[in-house]
């Protein structure tokens, strides 16, 4: 420690290579904690965007719904005579993000450009509908009409102008539709 000292008190020019040296390491670490806090970024704003079109599909399915709750349950059925049907509907989830995040159908994925450069891509996009059972016995415990997605969002990832592997993630968000009264 004291040899340290002693290089960076002396006037004659030695401790100038340890300077740019160091410079150079904190150069290098700043360049990876901005491309970690894009990538996190990213990843959050397509998560919210997903999150959004789920919701909204929930509540497309609100007017199928409201039958059940005026019964004490919630569902998505349609009355059909003297009986119920199945009713959901999935709604247009990647048209939704494609308006929100600004994405492309490029090839059955959506992709969404920084000019010239690819930022990201989704694709994978599967919806899962669970529906609430009609008449359950114990609406307190009965399963709640809930909607799930998952997404594949691949970015890919620079670090001192080259390209590495991209960061692929799987993005899970669920939402769910809760009677009031």
């Amino acid at each position: 420690m004291t040899k340290l000292r002693h290089i960076l008190r002396d006037k004659a020019g030695n401790g100038f290579p340890l300077v740019v040296a160091i410079t150079l390491a904190l150069v290098i670490i700043l360049c990876g904690v901005t491309e970690f806090f894009r990538l996190n970024i990213i990843a959050a704003g397509v998560k919210e965007a997903l999150e959004d079109a789920i919701i909204v599909t929930v509540n497309d399915n609100y007017a199928d719904v409201y039958h059940g709750v005026r019964e004490g349950y919630s569902g998505g059925y349609q009355p059909d005579g003297s009986s119920f049907s199945y009713s959901i509907k999935t709604g247009d989830i990647y048209g939704y993000m494609d308006g929100v995040l600004g994405t492309k159908n490029v090839g059955g994925s959506h992709v969404k450009y920084a000019g010239d450069t690819l930022e990201y891509k989704l694709s994978g996009l599967d919806v899962t509908i669970r529906n609430a059972p009609l008449a359950p016995s114990s609406p307190k415990n009965a399963q709640r009409f809930e909607a799930d997605a998952v997404i594949w969002l691949e970015v890919p990832v620079y670090f001192g102008g080259k390209e590495l592997a991209p960061m692929k993630i799987k993005l899970k968000v669920q939402a769910g539709y809760t009677e009031v009264f």
